[in-house]
């Protein structure tokens, strides 16, 4: 099989294209590189044999043309993703995210499958308006509560690739699924998300260790089985058109607890500050996989300590082989035309819950 991975550099399509590769797959990637780094891991992919990399900024409709036709499975994961950086630029959010599956749209052609990576913030107004339970299934109504917020930026991206990749593909009588992906974490996610912002911080030895939310809950999926479901999906003729959750129900963390279970692995015991959630941040979340379980047999495997653990080890060997002493943290670079990590207000918590 040969697969062609759109934002093939980022976090998902990391892992993805490492999965593909291990199964004896080609794979094709296609990446502006604005997220992340050139690094290393990228550069043993290129060496691969079964492997391209290719530089494109999917946004402009004349990238579509240099891309090589003849893929067995496209997987759409490339946009402008954590809310520092749509919060930041939300009008760069939208841009990215709509004009890179809008441009998917008209360069497809009949008979591909195509993959198209979402979000759970689709439908976070509703459950913070009372109106959607948790765990949540995928026939809840989606919410906006306001359309100004800079934050809904990004679900309102996200939901016109919903709506242009079920509508559109089934047009050019392509079959695509969506799946809306819950907290997912591992190695190689950047420092901006709970986890590893946690991670980092601990390996600082910051005391008092600041914790913000920490009565709230997430359920957290680590990237492998992330990427199992999403290849199930793929292989699976019944999924074509549907909308799925890809997360863990099998436990909720309280993020309180989650910082133990960080502080636990660092080794270090400071006084726990407890500060307010960050505006915008839903109190619960959590996906039903009912759908995911009839459609493929699906169970997540990676419990969340073993997960955190295998996290908190590549994050200790980064920082390590920086150099960067106790107080400093690696970072990868702001993403172009964002504010850099110099500039905002080191008041502010460091993330924010997805």
């Amino acid at each position: 099989m040969h697969a062609l991975i759109l934002g093939g550099a980022g976090f998902v399509g990391l892992h993805l294209a490492d999965r593909l590769v291990a199964d004896g797959h080609a794979v094709t990637i296609v990446d502006d590189f604005s997220r992340g780094r050139d690094d290393e891991r990228i550069a043993a992919l290129r060496a691969h044999p079964a492997v391209e990399v290719r530089s494109a900024d999917l946004t402009s409709a004349a990238a579509w043309a240099g891309i090589p036709r003849g893929y067995d499975q496209i997987y759409l994961l490339a946009a402008v993703v954590g809310v520092r950086n749509v919060e930041a630029d939300p009008t760069r959010v939208l841009r990215v995210n709509t004009l890179t599956a809008l441009h998917l749209l008209d360069w497809l052609i009949p008979g591909e499958r195509i993959f198209f990576s979402s979000t759970s913030e689709v439908y976070a107004g509703g459950v913070d308006a009372g109106i959607v339970s948790v765990p949540t299934v995928e026939d809840v109504p989606v919410m906006v509560a306001d359309v100004t917020a800079p934050r809904f930026a990004y679900a309102i991206s996200k939901l016109l690739g919903e709506a242009a990749l079920v509508h559109g593909a089934r047009a050019k009588e392509c079959g695509a699924v969506v799946g809306r992906l819950h907290n997912v974490y591992g190695a190689r996610m950047g420092i901006d998300h709970v986890i590893p912002e946690m991670i980092l911080r601990a390996l600082r030895g910051e005391d008092p260790f600041r914790v913000w939310g920490a009565d709230q809950y997430r359920a957290f999926c680590h990237v492998d089985d992330a990427v199992e479901a999403m290849l199930r999906l793929m292989a699976c003729p019944e999924a074509e058109g549907e909308i799925v959750h890809i997360g863990n129900d099998s436990v909720e963390t309280n993020i309180g607890d989650l910082a133990g279970l960080v502080l636990g692995l660092a080794g270090t015991k400071p006084t726990i500050e407890r500060l307010p959630a960050p505006p915008g941040s839903v109190t619960r979340r959590c996906p039903d996989l009912g759908k995911l379980r009839r459609l493929t047999g699906f169970e997540p495997t990676v419990a969340l300590a073993d997960g955190v653990r295998r996290t908190f080890d590549w994050y200790r060997g980064w920082w390590e082989r920086a150099g960067s002493g106790a107080q400093s943290v690696p970072r990868q670079p702001a993403p172009q035309g964002s504010p850099t990590h110099a500039t905002r207000d080191r008041t502010r918590p460091r993330w924010r819950p997805a």
